[in-house]
């Protein structure tokens, strides 16, 4: 929000949107997103003001202070790896434990350093991207350096913008989820499948321990809803497992200008059924079905009866556990895509 004081009082900058756009002739505050995953958000400020408005903010408030730098060893370890840095640029999701910098090389080169939050998101990452994601070519990054002991990482750049947030002409969209299918696919395929596993987790305990948390957060019929999903998933046979990214959502990949897509972060991957990566993607094509189809056609293949029922199950389990990750730690967005979900899927399924 841009607000300066005027002489009758405070004043607030609105822009009116113009030509065949969403919400076109409608008055609207200035907003826009991030240019790559890791872009800071006082950068995409500073950005998006200019931009959509002509506004230039001093660009004092534009630099991060000292502090915003990892602590020595890290940016030691860094710089043996690729050289002196000349800049740091702390590009941190706004959550907790996100630790990345975006570092530009003292003779050229962008590179991302990460600190994980623990050892196990730290060991699944340098695993992922030393096995199976260089699969992938250029639509993932490459490992430079890791470091157990600080658990930090150095990896390549990769071009592109995050189309969550971004608003597409129908057909451009269409074309977007038929590339994400696609991508989705060289995932799975990355390395062989292995059998389903003796023991992949109780859906009953899962859900037993989100609820803790979450249970003054649901609905009316929201429990006794989970509750019959998961006694029906006992009945399930086992999934195949594939390589998966686990957090496989917009905000994870990146859209450059060639249309070419790529996909980030794999601090979550692990060997499981495929359909965990398809989870948080229902939320994108709700009310879609030409979205739903058009992924599916650049996946390569319909899911199986078996996964469709342990989509709906797991789509279930990871809105509560949504829920309660979005009530404790204050975050809104993560919270009503919890409850977005719980209510498309009642509305959707037919319980008996």
């Amino acid at each position: 929000m841009l607000r300066r004081d005027g002489a009758a009082g405070p004043q607030v900058l609105l822009s009116r949107r113009a030509g065949p756009v969403y919400a076109a002739g409608l008055w609207h505050l200035p907003a826009g997103h991030l240019e790559d995953p890791h872009e800071r958000h006082l950068e995409a400020l500073v950005r998006e003001a200019r931009e959509e408005t002509g506004v230039a903010i001093a660009p004092a408030t534009d630099h991060p202070p000292e502090s915003s730098r990892p602590e020595a060893e890290v940016r030691r370890f860094a710089e043996q790896a690729v050289g002196r840095i000349a800049r740091w640029t702390d590009t941190s999701w706004a959550r907790e434990g996100s630790r990345v910098w975006r570092t530009q090389g003292a003779a050229g080169g962008t590179w991302y350093v990460k600190v994980h939050l623990n050892g196990r998101f730290h060991s699944r990452e340098v695993s992922a991207l030393r096995t199976w994601v260089p699969q992938l070519g250029v639509a993932a990054p490459e490992l430079v350096a890791a470091d157990a002991q600080l658990r930090a990482v150095v990896v390549t750049a990769v071009p592109g913008r995050p189309p969550h947030g971004a608003a597409f002409p129908p057909e451009e969209k269409r074309r977007l989820f038929h590339r994400i299918g696609a991508l989705a696919s060289a995932v799975h395929r990355s390395a062989p499948a292995q059998p389903a596993a003796a023991d992949q987790g109780s859906a009953s305990e899962k859900l037993e321990r989100h609820l803790r948390r979450a249970r003054s957060h649901l609905a009316p019929g929201d429990e006794e809803f989970l509750r019959t999903l998961v006694r029906r998933a006992q009945g399930l046979p086992g999934l195949e497992r594939v390589p998966t990214h686990g957090d496989f959502q917009l905000r994870n990949l990146l859209l450059d200008e060639d249309g070419d897509l790529a996909v980030i972060d794999f601090e979550r991957s692990e060997r499981g059924p495929a359909i965990r990566d398809i989870v948080r993607l229902c939320d994108t094509w709700a009310g879609r079905p030409d979205l739903y189809d058009v992924f599916f056609a650049g996946y390569g293949r319909k899911l199986t009866p078996a996964e469709e029922e342990r989509l709906t199950i797991d789509s279930a389990l990871d809105a509560v556990s949504g829920i309660q990750y979005g009530a404790s730690h204050g975050d809104p967005e993560v919270l009503e895509r919890g409850h977005r979900t719980l209510t498309r899927l009642r509305a959707q399924d037919d319980l008996p």
